[in-house]
């Protein structure tokens, strides 16, 4: 199985169908922050809804086409980073992520973020990486601003939110800006 370790507390590992119940807890304890800024939560009412999921995380690794990582601080699961898919022809991606509300301020998502950079780079040797995320959302804007990432601009009405749309800013990575 795929883990990798971030820190001496913080870890990344695929996670399995086992692992459905306690994603869903997870989701759940902080499902009103999460549910501000993530389109999918709402339908995410059961460890069983994650089970066809985790199946398409697994086939998205074993595909070579990036993968969904749990967030493991100190043994357990805080949240998910991960690629959403790679465009090989072009050597780019983009990163999503997500951290359950008491994992928050202690620099977990960054060191995630900041290992997912290192893996693009060295391993899948892409030249491009991408995070959008709401122009209100400050702290997920923190993640690439923190880490050198480039605005590049809004994507106005970019994502369709439950009721609405909202703006999202794009950042951007090149490996020759990535301090590996």
């Amino acid at each position: 199985m795929f883990v990798m370790k971030v820190s001496e507390t913080v870890s990344l590992k695929l996670l399995e169908q086992e692992d459905a119940e306690e994603l869903f807890q997870t989701v759940h304890s902080s499902r009103g922050h999460l549910r501000e800024w993530l389109p999918w939560v709402d339908g995410a009412l059961s460890p069983e809804s994650y089970r066809p999921v985790i199946t398409m995380w697994l086939q998205q690794f074993a595909g070579h086409d990036g993968f969904q990582a749990g967030i493991v601080v100190d043994g357990e699961l805080a949240g998910m980073v991960g690629f959403h898919t790679i465009n090989w022809t072009n050597r780019s991606t983009s990163i999503g992520y997500w951290l359950a509300d008491g994992h928050q301020g202690k620099g977990v998502m960054t060191a995630a973020v900041g290992a997912l950079l290192d893996y693009a780079f060295t391993v899948y040797k892409l030249n491009r990486v991408e995070i959008r995320c709401g122009t209100e959302n400050l702290k997920s804007r923190a993640i690439p601003e923190r880490l050198g990432f480039r605005l590049e601009g809004i994507q106005r009405d970019g994502e369709f939110l439950y009721d609405h749309f909202h703006d999202l800013a794009v950042y951007s990575m090149l490996a020759a800006d990535w301090k590996v």
